[in-house]
């Protein structure tokens, strides 16, 4: 299994094992564990973490900017009323094909509506259609140069109140090393530190998985 966490291998598979899996859960990360980007897949805490935050604030509407194979969007999904809505944004039919499979063997696929093609073309496409301030809640995991621009875009999509959670904002550690240098690194750098200092929203940052920050919009 693919490392997702920066606490030592021991503890990574205790935290995982008090976090059980439904079936279709469990073979969607069996087969995505085979695939060479396996570790972009999210944890079973993090995954019961996402489905807990939603349900803590009654979300109805959500939105996720990077699917993946969907196990991210089937927690979050699983954790909507009947009449919820996810929008999911990603650009790989492959990737996204996977996931369709699983929502439909979990019955949340009528809960999805996914939009594929660049995510800030999709988050512009939602403000024109006059969503601004109308989703509940938000999860960022897509490309770490585009966070900023993401994050933006959320804040202005989501209600006074609504959630936005943003993954890998550790980045394997790299964030804290000042020889680090690299672009990625530097992105989220400067992001968690706007976020820090950002009036409009309430912020942690969270040492679960890689690194996860939970942003209340005020």
């Amino acid at each position: 299994m693919a490392r997702r966490s920066l606490v030592p291998e021991k503890l990574e598979a205790y935290v995982s094992a008090l976090h059980p899996e439904t079936d279709v859960a469990g073979r969607l990360r069996a087969e995505t564990d085979r695939l060479a980007e396996a570790g972009m897949q999210i944890g079973p805490d993090q995954a019961a973490l996402l489905a807990l935050l939603a349900r803590s604030i009654g979300a109805r509407h959500a939105l996720e900017i990077g699917t993946f194979t969907g196990m991210s969007a089937l927690a979050v999904a699983s954790a909507l009323p009947e009449d919820g809505r996810l929008v999911a944004c990603d650009v790989s039919e492959e990737w996204t094909a996977i996931a369709r499979r699983y929502w439909r063997e979990a019955g949340v696929d009528a809960r999805i509506e996914l939009r594929l093609g660049p995510a800030l073309e999709t988050l512009a496409t939602l403000l024109r259609e006059g969503r601004r301030a109308s989703f509940d809640f938000a999860f960022i995991d897509a490309d770490k140069q585009g966070y900023d621009a993401y994050y933006e875009a959320c804040l202005e999509l989501l209600r006074p109140g609504g959630l936005i959670t943003i993954d890998n904002v550790l980045w394997s550690g790299a964030v804290a090393d000042a020889e680090k240098r690299d672009e990625i690194t530097q992105a989220i750098r400067a992001l968690n530190l706007k976020i820090s200092r950002d009036q409009r929203v309430d912020a942690c940052l969270l040492s679960v998985a890689d690194g996860v920050t939970l942003v209340r919009k005020r």
